[in-house]
């Protein structure tokens, strides 16, 4: 029996930004075979019995990542109850479209840092992808956050009288600890969600409290090194921050308030900060009449500037920082103005993209196969128009989306 032969497949465009080189490459090619990218150069790269795309007037880049997202979470006027009006498995359904839509929009890689769910719908996602029996982007992430009696992940505003499944998993101690993240391992988490200190969104917490003990969240991690597994510590106040870099997690998510002991732990540690900028901006904008975001709202708008000038201090003393978005079912869209706002704190455009797509996947220890445009890497790649150098708002009209060298999206001129 012959061997089918695999056709090879030429992405031209007018520029490309590889995430490697600091100025894009003009007039490139792309020669993608099977998953993967053979070869990168000029035109004359393209062999007689390629198929050829020719992309005008746009600029290649990696596939985006985004390394803090809630695909199955949605933000309604009973946030901290939505967990409890719909099924796990509507949930999932839910979230099937959010990141087929996610993917549409140039976001090949998503990081999920925990659901509004009591069930594993969103490990259910990525093994549906993984089997493709559905085809979306790369998954990975913790199916729930852990959190304390009275924290984050907790229900604190109904009567006592009311038995009640929080959104979050709780845990007081370290040996419940233990057995908590041993069982989200168990049932497929492959990252482990913390929340260490209050939030934004919940009611009755101030997000420069610390919540967890140093001690709990050395458990957490620990057990999960067991296991190979990461931890991700949400943590706005400084000293949640840096308890939870001492204790060994590998990013923090927020870092609102990060001092500059904490700037220089997270340096020394190699740890990751997953900013997420923009969603407060986003719900200043279009959230101000939502009940459930009252808190949030108010919050954004009084630590804006404090947050922004934390962030630009972590980015001149060279702390690694990705894109995360936290959004749920929102617009996919919005999503790059992430981008913006890591601008805004001080990345060049370039740098931005840079921490969209190369050191986003090396937080998730997948920059062996992604995040940039290399050969031997996966042809996750999209297109857009123009050169988003000049105006990072046009990774907003993404027109083209190739997955493992599948066409997901291709818009004509």
């Amino acid at each position: 029996m012959t061997a089918e032969k695999v056709t090879t497949i030429a992405l031209t465009a007018d520029r490309l930004i590889n995430s490697i080189d600091q100025e894009p490459i003009e007039n490139v090619a792309i020669l993608i075979e099977g998953t993967k990218i053979i070869s990168v150069g000029g035109r004359n790269i393209i062999p007689p019995n390629a198929k050829v795309i020719e992309l005008q007037n746009t600029t290649l880049m990696p596939g985006l990542i985004d390394t803090h997202c809630h695909p199955m979470s949605s933000i309604t006027d009973e946030y901290q109850t939505e967990h409890l009006r719909y099924s796990s498995a509507y949930k999932t359904l839910r979230g099937l479209k959010t990141v087929t839509r996610q993917l549409e929009a140039g976001w090949t890689s998503l990081r999920g840092a925990g659901e509004l769910d009591v069930g594993y719908g969103v490990i259910d996602l990525k093994n549906a992808f993984l089997k493709k029996m559905h085809t979306g982007p790369n998954l990975c992430g913790a199916a729930h956050y852990i959190s304390i009696t009275g924290g984050g992940g907790d229900i604190a505003y109904l009567s006592h009288e009311q038995p009640i499944i929080p959104d979050g998993l709780i845990v007081d101690g370290e040996r419940q600890m233990q057995k908590v993240v041993r069982n989200e391992i168990k049932r497929g988490s492959d990252w482990i969600k913390l929340l260490v200190s209050g939030a934004f969104m919940t009611a009755h917490d101030n997000p420069e409290d610390t919540h967890m003990t140093y001690d709990e969240i050395a458990m957490a991690v620990s057990t999960a090194k067991q296991f190979s597994i990461p931890v991700m510590a949400h943590a706005h106040g400084a000293k949640a921050i840096k308890d939870s870099i001492n204790a060994g997690v590998r990013s923090i998510e927020h870092g609102t308030f990060v001092d500059e002991e904490g700037v220089d732990l997270m340096v020394k540690n190699g740890t990751y900060l997953v900013p997420t900028l923009y969603i407060g901006d986003h719900f200043i904008e279009n959230e101000a009449d939502n009940p459930a975001a009252e808190k949030m709202v108010s919050l954004s708008k009084k630590f804006r500037k404090r947050y922004f000038a934390c962030i630009r201090a972590a980015i001149e003393a060279g702390v690694k920082v990705t894109v995360g978005v936290d959004f749920g079912e929102e617009d996919p869209h919005l999503s790059t103005r992430e981008l913006s706002c890591l601008a805004e704190a001080g990345y060049s455009p370039m740098e931005a993209i840079v921490a969209a797509t190369r050191t986003g996947a090396e937080l998730l220890g997948w920059d062996q196969k992604l995040g940039s445009i290399e050969v031997g890497k996966v042809a996750d790649i999209i297109a857009v128009p123009k050169n988003p150098l000049e105006d990072l708002s046009l990774l907003e009209k993404v027109s083209f989306v190739m997955k493992s060298g599948d066409v997901i999206k291709h818009q004509a001129d």
